[in-house]
């Protein structure tokens, strides 16, 4: 049996802060087990929820200067994070926080410098999990789809409510795997023009009433009517998706309630069209629900009601944590050098193990 003490890094684009889990990892006959023995997530300050959120438009030497700063800020963090639960770690994986994403003209860019970070936790560092297979045509992402097959292949589908919204699932005895819409990127936006960080409980979206024209244009868009595999950034939300709620006269309120209607709208017809509409087969089916979203109530009842699957919310710290658990099994398999990038999911030549390593 191989056992391994990896230290998951995440942060999404939704920029509510750094996610850290310390996991133990164990294969014994090709089989992955798991234990989170202790997670947290640092929220960011506003210098950097700002800087990070206004780092695509900013010259090469502030990107690359963030880069490495970034890196020192991620190292700091682990080695508290390791001093104060007197934790022991073989390794850190760190997915670092996405600025650029553009799998159409084939790049992407995660800041937090491997290097720098590797020095100040004193540990080594696998990182850079997209670059491969980019370079073998794919997109980069999804990556998580990996670890649900692994970690999570009692459910049949795996629901990531992050800034994105993204859903693993087999189909046809294939895993695929793609980005569904926009979930708490854009709730956020809103909640952050009432003066808060996010819509807590959903409360600000379930004051408010779907506004139907804008709805209707929302689920329009071109991006979904494309099949997997895809992704999306933020630079797509913001040029191809995010005017559409300014062309409409709302409050905030009804923004956030059509937002939430549109993710609830655009998941179910992902899910339909894994198993090519089929409800008697879906409705055996389970999904399991992570990240932020899942602790928004409102969000979670209009997905339950427009799902055609059975809905499953574990517990907080899964949902917290399931992301940073995932890029520690992707660290774990690349020290290993086994595939952790699926070509399925991807649509890249081939499989392939991505990760560059640190040492300290």
């Amino acid at each position: 049996m191989k056992q391994y003490k990896v230290i998951g890094l995440m942060s999404g684009t939704s920029m509510d802060g750094v996610d850290m889990a310390h996991c133990l990892l164990n294969e014994e006959d090709g089989k992955w087990s798991y234990e989170i023995t202790k997670a947290e997530t640092v929220g960011y300050d506003e210098k950097w929820r700002l800087r990070l959120s206004k780092l695509n438009r900013q010259d090469a030497v502030t990107l690359w200067k963030t880069h490495v700063f970034y890196g020192k800020y991620l190292g700091r963090l682990i080695m508290n994070f390791v001093h104060r639960h007197r934790l022991e770690a073989d390794f850190v994986a760190s997915h670092g926080h996405t600025v650029f994403h553009d799998p159409a003209t084939g790049y992407t860019c995660q800041i937090g410098d491997g290097a720098s970070l590797a020095v100040e936790s004193g540990l080594p560092v696998v990182c850079d999990f997209r670059s491969t297979d980019l370079a073998l045509g794919g997109h980069g992402a999804p990556l998580v789809p990996v670890a649900d097959r692994l970690l999570f292949g009692q459910y049949q589908y795996c629901l990531n409510l992050g800034g994105i919204a993204n859903i693993s699932g087999t189909k046809n005895g294939k895993l695929l795997a793609f980005d569904i819409c926009p979930c708490n990127i854009g709730l956020n936006r809103v909640a952050r023009n009432k003066g808060k960080h996010y819509d807590e409980n959903g409360d600000i979206a379930r004051s408010g009433e779907v506004h139907e024209a804008c709805l209707e244009e929302m689920n329009d868009v071109d991006y979904y009517q494309n099949f997997e595999p895809k992704s999306m950034g933020r630079e797509w939300i913001n040029t191809d998706f995010w005017h559409i709620t300014k062309n409409h006269d709302m409050t905030n309120e009804d923004k956030a309630r059509t937002l939430v209607e549109h993710a609830a709208i655009q998941i179910s017809e992902a899910l339909y069209s894994y198993m090519d509409g089929d409800e008697n087969i879906l409705a055996k089916q389970q999904m399991l629900v992570t990240g932020g979203g899942a602790f928004n109530g409102f969000l979670m009842e209009r997905i339950k009601a427009q799902s055609p699957v059975q809905v499953i919310v574990p517990d907080a710290q899964t949902i917290d944590s399931k992301e940073a658990l995932a890029f520690a099994l992707l660290g774990a398999l690349r020290w290993d050098s086994q595939t952790n990038t699926l070509a399925s999911v991807t649509g890249a030549k081939r499989d392939s193990i991505g990760g560059a390593v640190y040492l300290p």
